[in-house]
């Protein structure tokens, strides 16, 4: 039976969950397509669609052993629509506490989705429908979508940092047994004649996630065998790694050289290697599959029985589909109508800058240029900071004074808790110490200030203790780890649906503890000019 004769017979509830989901897919895509465009880590999503039609269609018209019978299409639609909206609903949640453009956000959606197509194969592989087979080929078109999408930032940051000191551990052992001089200070290379940072774009983050994707994808197009695909979604992983590791390498050698690399040379390198491995993986796939013993067709392409019940009968999977499906639709209404800023937000913003002291006695002070490039990150433009430095015995003393606005209606309360030290720090080289206490209650001025969250970063041995607070509708609120799903789902529980309330985060840091640098009139007239905005 061809293609769009198995079409034209399907039962009209089939035909309609089929337009559902090439709803929802393009939906998806337009969601998703931003991302897509201005992250290179990303631009293989552009595939992800043009590759699930792919693999689909391929499978169309299964074989006899590629059916399901109807109380196991039935059960398998069911398990994964309810997992599918499980995700959806927590992607909800987490629009609520953080933003609909929130990568965390993205991811959820994704999985969604993959298991809603998953669930839906399973229904279409019912034998009295049997328009694809419940194999991997057809699973694999699902699986694509969570492999397009952002990672979760809190991964993305264990990910990164892993691999950032995995590669420049790597290449200065190398450079070591090559005989070249240099010295590694974190993911910091120093060499004769220059300088290398293996930073986030060159952790191989882009790489490993854009090879797994295509190792999935020749999985599926390629080979046959279980054992041929984990293979291949290894060896795909594996070589990711390696080849990352030798260009990095390649881009120290040309630094060592006196040769700039920045600009063509590692952009060429980047997109050099992810095709030399794509088409290694090929390569492999197709020596796989040739090696793979030929199996009678009616093995893998036995007609599947014909249809029991006629096109208007009851179809058991079809109808938990359209059920999933309607739930899915309902569900996604519901958070978008729930989430949108209220009317008539007050836009009005303190002037941040009068708070920050213009001048200290003994310290030169410096207002910090340039915080507009933070704005689209960080959804306002009422940002204002000031850096106070003085000569001391051993070194110099620094302060920095940090303060963020949200109006009401502006942002969320876990969009601005997204954006702590905790989150930002690392990724601009600053690496997180132990403390013995993350949550302080401090003293200025012979008062005690609200319950702070301090941390301790270290970049190129320069130590910076920060201490913060956000205020939420002129009080300080517990901030919690900005990684953790636990504290993002209780933020949406906590706060509600729609943009929260009036917002302010204060931030102070500086090289010295607290029990020196708290004496100090200035920030003693910071305090106190900070109180109307919350901090009492």
């Amino acid at each position: 039976m061809t293609g769009s004769e198995a079409t034209h017979r399907l039962p009209t509830a089939a035909k309609l969950n089929l337009a559902a989901l090439a709803i929802l897919a393009a939906a998806l895509v337009a969601h998703l397509w931003p991302e897509w465009s201005h992250d290179a880590d990303l631009s293989h999503g552009f595939l992800a669609p043009i590759a699930s039609v792919l693999l689909i269609y391929l499978c169309r018209s299964p074989g006899a052993r590629g059916t399901l019978q109807g109380p196991t299409s039935m059960i398998l639609a069911a398990s994964f629509g309810a997992a599918a909206l499980a995700a959806l609903w927590t992607a909800g949640l987490f629009a609520v506490a953080l933003d609909w453009t929130s990568p965390l956000v993205d991811f959820t959606l994704a999985c969604s989705f993959a298991l809603l197509g998953c669930g839906a194969i399973a229904a279409f592989a019912d034998r009295r429908v049997a328009l694809v087979p419940f194999s991997w080929a057809c699973l694999a078109a699902a699986a694509l979508w969570p492999l397009s999408s952002p990672i979760p930032p809190g991964t993305y940051s264990r990910l990164t940092s892993g691999l950032q000191l995995w590669v420049s551990g790597g290449v200065m052992h190398a450079l070591n047994l090559l005989g070249i001089a240099a010295h590694r200070e974190g993911n910091i290379i120093e060499l004769a004649r220059g300088t290398v940072g293996i930073e986030e774009a060159c952790s191989g983050v882009r790489s490993l996630v854009s090879c797994v994707f295509a190792g999935v994808l020749f999985s599926a197009a390629l080979v046959r065998t279980p054992r041929a695909r984990v293979l291949i979604i290894a060896l795909s992983a594996v070589l990711a790694l390696a080849m990352n590791f030798i260009r990095s390498l390649v881009l120290t050698l040309l630094v060592n050289g006196g040769v700039h690399v920045e600009g063509a040379w590692h952009d060429l390198t980047g997109y050099s290697i992810l095709a030399f491995t794509a088409a290694l993986l090929v390569c492999v796939a197709v020596a796989l599959e040739r090696a793979t013993p030929a199996q009678g067709p009616a093995a893998e392409t036995g007609p599947a029985p014909p249809g029991v019940e006629g096109p208007r009968r009851f179809h058991g999977p079809q109808a938990v589909l359209t059920c999933v499906l309607a739930l899915a639709a309902a569900s996604l209404g519901f958070f978008a109508a729930n989430t949108h800023p209220p009317v008539g937000k007050d836009s009005s913003s303190p002037d941040l800058l009068a708070v920050l002291p213009p001048s200290a006695a003994g310290w030169s002070v410096q207002t910090t240029p340039g915080l507009d490039r933070f704005v689209g990150i960080l959804r306002t433009d009422h940002l204002a900071q000031r850096t106070y430095v003085r000569g001391a015995a051993g070194g110099e003393d620094q302060v920095a004074l940090f303060l963020a606005h949200w109006s009401r209606g502006q942002a969320s309360v876990g969009l601005v808790e997204s954006h702590t030290p905790d989150a930002c720090w690392p990724g601009s080289g600053w690496v997180a110490q132990p403390i013995e206490d993350s949550h302080v209650a401090l003293d200025i001025g012979g008062s005690r200030l609200p319950w702070a969250q301090h941390r301790l970063f270290v970049n190129g041995g320069y130590p910076q203790h920060v201490w913060f607070w956000q205020i939420h509708d002129g009080r300080a609120i517990e901030i919690g780890d900005p990684f953790s799903l636990k504290a993002h789902l209780a933020i949406a529980l906590r706060f509600g649906f729609r943009a929260s309330g009036e917002q302010v985060f204060i931030r102070v840091s500086s090289n010295r503890p607290w029990d020196e640098i708290s004496r100090e009139p200035f920030l003693a007239e910071f305090f106190e000019r900070a109180r109307p905005l919350g901090l009492h």
